[in-house]
């Protein structure tokens, strides 16, 4: 750390906005949710602040004057919205008498998306950005320190730093590639799934049409403020049924349709010229890519779900050349849907050595047993097997 100046900021206007995102765009795998208006709008729009168990460390790291790394940290008071799971860690701490909270996490907050989380210059300056980590949670006696969702570079640096490495598993669909190209639609797609599983999917799609709908998609400014108000409502609708209140509030959408309208699309159900579900994806075109995010109906309807959230994005992403889908975490009925397991990856690092020592040896059995749910799923892959080819 000797040749590099560390600053900690609370307000993300004290860092350079373009400077950040010039960063991320360097990393192996940016996403739209590491950019500096995204996070900052999280903050701003009062989702992820102190109050609601967030607070947030913008790190900036220079040498020479220049900012060479940066991420954002949050001293989290609880484990919600990350979707890699360590009740059981703050249990076990809480059984002896032990504090969990407040922990450290690099991570971009309710958005399990894969992808660069320690914008560095080059690999030097990702090793002193993981050391700052590990330093400030050691200077506020924290528990621990967590990055979620890394990309290759930032695992391999973390392992090599000491951190444990976790294994979990997402669910993606893949454009075609190869000789043939990319499907040409959507039913060139159907017709590389089995057919049980080509047959199901006709099916839903069938009994959501009979059933009256039909779709509207809206993609950046031409997302109105009345559709992000029937998006919002679709969307507490979503929480509501789980007894739970939403982490994202109104104005953090506002924020998004002003700093980021680019990176959204917006899929409207209607029924009988009223709207009745709504489907939101963000989008990425420079490396088409598309996440599934937030869905939410104010009218029951069979099948609606899987035609929102998975047929509408798929077909619009095949007529959009896109690579890659991805559809959120968990969810092994995605497969049925040709979306197909793909690992993801978290660091740690626990400051009682004891306590590290225990969960070195979880994980240790927790990755044996991923490699072997890993082995079973590609076992289920819904498509159909490729045609041997003949010898010349």
């Amino acid at each position: 750390m000797n040749d590099y100046t560390l600053a900690i900021h609370t307000d993300p206007a004290e860092l350079d906005a373009p400077a950040w995102d010039a960063l991320l765009a360097r990393q192996a795998q940016p996403t739209p949710f590491m950019r500096h208006a995204y996070l900052a709008a999280l903050q701003q729009s009062g989702s992820a602040t102190e109050a609601s168990g967030w607070a947030p460390l913008w790190l900036g790291l220079s040498r020479g004057g220049e900012l060479v790394g940066a991420t954002i940290a949050f001293l989290k008071s609880h484990s919600y919205g990350e979707y890699v799971f360590d009740w059981a860690w703050a249990d076990a701490y809480q059984r002896h008498g032990l504090d969990y909270y407040p922990k450290l996490l690099t991570a971009v907050p309710f958005t399990p998306v894969p992808g660069s989380r320690l914008l560095a210059a080059d690999a030097p300056a990702r090793k002193a950005l993981l050391a700052a980590l590990r330093q400030l949670a050691e200077a506020q006696q924290l528990s621990s320190a967590h990055l979620l969702f890394l990309d290759a570079d930032e695992q391999a640096a973390a392992r090599a730093a000491g951190w444990m490495l976790r294994s979990g598993v997402q669910f993606h669909w893949e454009n075609r590639s190869g000789p043939d190209g990319p499907f040409a639609d959507f039913a060139e797609f159907l017709a590389s799934l089995q057919r049980e599983k080509r047959k199901k999917i006709q099916q839903e799609r069938r009994r959501v049409a009979e059933a009256g709908v039909s779709f509207r998609t809206l993609e950046g400014e031409q997302i109105t403020e009345a559709d992000w108000d029937f998006f919002y409502r679709c969307y507490q609708q979503t929480y509501a049924e789980h007894h739970s209140t939403p982490y994202l509030t109104r104005d953090f959408f506002r924020r998004m349709a002003t700093t980021m309208s680019s990176h959204w699309l917006l899929f409207i159900a209607e029924r009988e010229g009223q709207p009745i579900a709504a489907s939101l994806l963000a989008i990425d075109r420079a490396s088409r890519s598309a996440w599934g995010r937030y869905w939410g109906a104010v009218v029951h309807v069979p099948q609606l779900h899987f035609e929102a959230c998975y047929y509408q994005p798929l077909q619009w992403c095949i007529a959009q050349g896109f690579a890659r889908f991805e559809g959120g975490a968990q969810g092994e009925h995605k497969m049925a849907r040709g979306l197909l397991p793909v690992a993801t990856a978290s660091a740690h690092w626990l400051a009682h050595p004891q306590f590290s020592a225990a969960v070195e040896d979880f994980l240790a059995r927790e990755t044996e047993g991923m490699g072997a749910y890993m082995d079973e799923l590609r076992e289920r892959d819904p498509f159909k097997a490729p045609r041997p080819v003949a010898p010349e």
